[in-house]
């Protein structure tokens, strides 16, 4: 049994699980975006927003229950480098991603 004090914390996700999120969370924002995506571009938006969750992995998870501020960070961090992948407008991926990310 866990003591009182760690009764609410939880363990870092495994790489599977950052993996499958990050791939539903951009499959969403692709979805709203309403613009066909390559494939090959796909892959490697999730391969880099997969990397750069897992350099920032310890904040990502202390902040896990507020989907506002991960969308910040998206919006920050990722959307950038994925927008110039994809050629759309950035901000019209991170409006998007919030709406699929819900943030």
């Amino acid at each position: 049994m866990k003591p009182s004090t760690q009764k609410h914390t939880s363990e870092y996700p495994s790489a599977r699980k950052i993996r499958r999120a990050c791939e539903n969370e951009l499959y969403r924002t692709v979805k709203r975006l309403g613009v066909y995506i390559p494939k090959d571009k796909m892959e490697l938006a999730e391969k880099l927003y997969v990397q750069k969750v897992y350099l920032n992995l310890q904040w990502i998870h202390e902040h896990a229950s507020n989907r506002k501020l991960l969308s910040d960070w998206f919006d920050e961090n990722v959307s950038a480098d994925i927008a110039a992948l994809w050629e759309v407008d950035q901000p019209k991926l991170c409006t998007a991603f919030r709406d699929a990310f819900g943030g």
